[in-house]
């Protein structure tokens, strides 16, 4: 396996590359899009994971600060998953001082994560952009649970012609239903037991739509089963798949739904989110 830390020493890929852009903190959710990736890349091909706290991207300093980077650890998760290249740079390394041009999105990140988040997805645009031009891949592997990053990639490589594929991997939940996060070792152990709560309210408000057609009446149910005294509700919305623009009345029960929501433990933030069959 070949690791990268200088961008300069990257060259481009003499075979098919597929990309899984990480922040490190691999867990078993990360090993899922890694292979994924693999067989996007077919057995002659080339898997690459970038691992990279990306500054910009964070909108709370405390967040930045504790984030945890395993490097080593995650390192070893690679060559165990039989990763050929991980491109780990330093910060200084992918910005310049004097930086003064970035990606801005108008329209998928007003809502959600992008409207208690400001500045949140340029951070991430502007990253996954330059990550592209610097391995070159031809596909990239996302999870979707950050379902609002998902969408916002797609319209990136769509909006700038970037010659990249973008594939989906489902959600991967602990046993009891979390879905995994770089997070969750950040939690206390009550707080632990508590989260899966916000999985077992999303996924009941599949069986709920029928009997709650006005999305205010369901997210005020949904909201009832998340919130406990450990946790605060960052935000609990209703959503249309594609534009991500918020569902207001039950005039469309033909079309799907997507349920999203950030909770806080403490300063933990966790996100998650169902879709729901039209009702």
């Amino acid at each position: 396996m070949q690791v990268f830390t200088d961008p300069a020493g990257l060259s481009g890929p003499d075979r098919r590359r597929v990309l899984v852009p990480t922040m490190g903190a691999l867990h078993d959710g990360h090993l899922a899009l890694v292979r994924r990736a693999r067989e996007a890349a077919g057995p002659a091909g080339e898997l690459a994971v970038s691992i990279f706290v990306n500054p910009i991207q964070f909108d709370r300093p405390g967040d930045l600060a504790a984030y945890p980077r395993p490097l080593e650890d995650d390192l070893e998760r690679c060559r165990e998953a039989g990763v050929d290249l991980v491109f780990a740079p330093p910060a200084d390394a992918m910005y310049l001082p004097d930086r003064s041009i970035h990606v801005h999105e108008t329209s998928l990140s007003r809502t959600l994560c992008g409207a208690t988040r400001p500045g949140h997805f340029d951070g991430v645009c502007t990253v996954v952009l330059k990550l592209f031009n610097l391995l070159r891949p031809v596909a990239a592997v996302f999870g979707e649970k950050d379902y609002q990053q998902l969408a916002i990639i797609r319209r990136l490589v769509r909006d700038l012609d970037v010659p990249v594929e973008i594939l989906a991997v489902p959600t991967v939940r602990e046993d009891d239903g979390l879905a995994m996060s770089s997070r969750n070792q950040r939690l206390s152990p009550e707080q632990r037991g508590d989260a899966p709560r916000i999985h077992r309210a999303l996924a009941a408000a599949v069986s709920l739509r029928p009997t709650h057609p006005a999305p205010a009446d369901l997210l005020a149910a949904v909201r009832a089963d998340i919130e406990s005294p450990l946790n605060r509700v960052d935000y609990l919305e209703l959503v249309d798949p594609e534009t991500l623009q918020p569902v207001v009345s039950p005039d469309n029960p033909d079309r799907p739904a997507l349920l999203a929501s950030a909770v806080f433990y403490g300063e933990v933030r966790l996100i998650d989110n169902q879709l729901l069959p039209p009702a």
